[in-house]
């Protein structure tokens, strides 16, 4: 780089080195903060971006423009046409094209002297060893299972060393239609994910008599229309949802029967949204979290001011009515799953007379669980495992039996897995209501 260009450099940096360079009223004393050792010190961490999405390519550009210069992102998907009207980074000419990369490259054309590495990949596609080497890891998500497999990685990594080195603060931001969160996560030490989970209790389903009898909403006859209608006519082989001419068969279907009960407001975006379960996405949503989870990485990175992970670490966020926030301290669980010392098993309400299927099924509503694929182990036997083949097929007729016929007594303890965190176990005591 040129003299010429060195000196824009400079230039371009003065008034934010000022800002991350000068210790105020709410610089904490016990932090070390050293203004001369803030630039050299920020300049050479690396910072890890998780998701490349709308919040992911907000939180990319207020990462470069706040001077970190080594930024790595992970997303492994590519970029749709639908993408386009929240995630700023991309253009109709991007469309197919992993958006990890195009991102890397938008960012590094408007700003000077950052380099970002994408990663076209699922995170846990990456080691240990590989997540070791960032300093910060931000997440900009919309997957509770992707949070908690990062949330669950990270903590089991400050648990392997006893330097300090494995805590590798985590940042996590999410966004649905005029709300959104920010926390700040410092494994081992504040409230994890898991922690949290209830705070992502799963929305409850509507009942199939509802949908088919008594439909009140607009979403309830696109339900009866994917459900049902589809189910009985069965237009096509299988289900597309990507298929704009599937979606148009539901959107036709499910309009007839809103117009049979005086139902307003069933459209072709609300079916694809309803199919698909589609999050609604507001851009200004997406920049005010953004902007709040790199807040936050410059605190974590610069000690100018207390971050939100050690006292409050939880900052919602409502657009909803003007503006609202409110931040307040989550407190650790005692028998958290991932982060607790003691690994107690937790109590869990449960009805003996019904089947181990039903049982299985229920962990995927319930708040502190929200398993997608439970296997289960009760007294020292395999009752049911979804994996391998052959011993799936073995424990499969237990599903339809009670637990009572299983053998399976209040005050039991069960065990409870999912390959998606292959590192839990989730250990239950069966109690009575």
């Amino acid at each position: 780089m040129g003299d010429t260009a060195v000196g824009e450099s400079i230039e371009r940096w003065k008034h934010l080195d000022r800002i991350r360079a000068t210790a105020g009223p709410f610089t904490p004393a016990e932090s070390g903060f050293e203004a001369e050792n803030v630039v050299p010190t920020v300049n050479k961490m690396k910072i890890l971006v998780i998701g490349a999405g709308g919040l992911g390519c907000e939180i990319l550009k207020d990462l470069a423009l706040s001077g970190f210069k080594d930024i790595h992102v992970i997303d492994m998907d590519t970029i749709d046409i639908s993408n386009l009207n929240r995630q700023f980074l991309f253009r109709k000419s991007d469309v197919g094209k992993f958006k990890a990369e195009v991102a890397a490259q938008f960012v590094m054309r408007r700003v000077r002297g950052v380099t970002i590495t994408p990663h076209n990949k699922r995170i846990q596609e990456f080691d240990e060893a590989f997540y070791m080497q960032f300093q910060i890891v931000v997440c900009g998500l919309d997957s509770i299972e992707a949070r908690r497999w990062i949330n669950a990685t990270l903590v089991s990594m400050a648990e392997e060393t006893e330097d300090g080195e494995g805590i590798k603060p985590l940042i996590d931001g999410g966004t649905e239609g005029f709300k959104g969160q920010a926390r700040v996560i410092i494994p081992t030490i504040t409230s994890c994910i898991e922690c949290q989970l209830d705070m992502h209790a799963p929305r409850a389903a509507v009942p199939l008599c509802t949908i088919a009898s008594i439909p009140r909403q607009p979403e309830h006859c696109i339900e009866w229309a994917h459900i049902i209608a589809w189910d009985q006519e069965k237009p096509f082989p299988a289900l597309d949802e990507d298929d704009p001419e599937h979606i148009t068969w539901l959107y036709q279907k499910a309009l007839t029967r809103a117009n049979e009960f005086s139902i307003a407001g069933v459209t072709y975006a609300l079916t694809q949204g309803v199919v698909k379960n589609i999050i609604p996405a507001i851009a200004s949503t997406n920049a005010v979290i953004a902007a709040s989870c790199c807040n936050e990485a410059l605190k974590v990175a610069t000690s100018v001011v207390q971050p939100l992970g050690f006292e409050e670490n939880y900052m919602m966020y409502s657009g909803n009515e003007s503006i609202y926030t409110y931040t307040f301290k989550h407190e650790r669980k005692k028998d958290c799953p991932v982060c607790s010392e003691d690994q107690r098993a937790r109590p869990l309400v449960t009805d003996l007379n019904e089947t181990l299927g039903d049982f299985l099924d229920s962990f995927s509503e319930r708040a502190e669980a929200q398993l997608k694929n439970p296997s289960i182990r009760a007294e020292g036997k395999t009752l049911y495992m979804r994996s391998p083949a052959s011993l799936e097929e073995q424990t499969r007729l237990n599903l339809k039996r009670t637990l009572k016929e299983l053998k399976l007594e209040h005050g039991f303890e069960v065990a409870i897995t999912d390959p998606a965190f292959p590192s839990l176990i989730f250990n239950f005591i069966l109690t009575a209501k």
